[in-house]
């Protein structure tokens, strides 16, 4: 006797549960209608399967109490169905130990959670559907189409071009420049220490002095004809003052 084992498909931590009011037509369940700020309980909810009965289970998080189980026979359909409003929110259909069966609502914080239910409902039926999808007989189904033959058969010869056997197989080197390093690369620019470092400087001081003693003679060179010029002494004396004074 085969044992059944119980798989778990989908877990999310957090669910609320609603009390949601009798439907009164054939339209459908909106989640508008329900007081979504009021949830009548908040815990965690599993999607589980054993054998070919797949169950919606509402339990407690801490303590891991079954709060209430749903029976899903099929997706869409009674059991489960989606608002119209709304792609986070659910109707299902819980059943007791008894049999009693009720209709609340359900739904979930973050839209992406109801897309992972959504998504594990319609895996599970469409692998319920075609079992070839999980046993792998799709590659077997494919394995049996005829093979392409590339095999030579008795005779025939395949003729290879391989080019000009003198022109010699070694790769041309690129040109490039002269010198050494890599071709076609730049060198790098100098280094903080190679501008930083300054050419040595030359004593000025001696420089400095030559300078200062060539200046009278090179202004006094400069001006002695005009110097020269005036025979009165007063005369030169007041063209010196003028003259510095200039």
């Amino acid at each position: 006797m085969d044992v059944e084992y119980e798989s778990v498909l989908l877990v999310k931590n957090e669910v609320f549960v609603y009390q949601i009011p009798p439907r009164t037509s054939n339209r459908n369940y909106r989640a508008a209608d329900w007081k979504l700020e009021e949830p009548q309980w908040t815990g965690r909810m599993r999607l589980t399967s054993k054998g070919d009965k797949l169950s919606l289970k509402l339990e407690d998080r801490d303590s891991c109490m079954l709060f209430a189980q749903c029976p899903v026979d099929q997706y869409p359909g009674a059991s489960i169905e989606p608002v119209s409003d709304s792609s986070r929110y659910f109707v299902i259909r819980i059943v007791s130990d008894k049999g009693d069966k009720a209709f609340i609502g359900i739904g979930f914080a973050d839209r992406g959670d109801s897309f992972d239910l959504n998504v594990s409902l319609q895996d599970y039926f469409k692998k319920l559907k075609n079992p070839d999808m999980s046993s792998g007989v799709e590659g077997a189904g494919e394995s049996s189409a005829p093979k392409l033959d590339l095999s030579f058969k008795a005779g025939e010869t395949i003729k290879i071009n391989i080019g000009n056997k003198g022109e010699s197989s070694r790769p041309r080197r690129p040109q490039g420049s002269s010198g050494g390093g890599a071709i076609g690369l730049l060198p790098p620019p100098p280094g903080p220490s190679s501008r930083n470092r300054a050419a040595p400087v030359p004593n000025s001081q001696p420089t400095i002095a030559n300078a200062t003693n060539s200046t009278p003679a090179a202004s006094k060179d400069e001006w002695s004809d005009f110097l020269s010029q005036p025979s009165n002494p007063v005369a030169r004396s007041n063209n010196e003052d003028s003259l510095l004074q200039f």
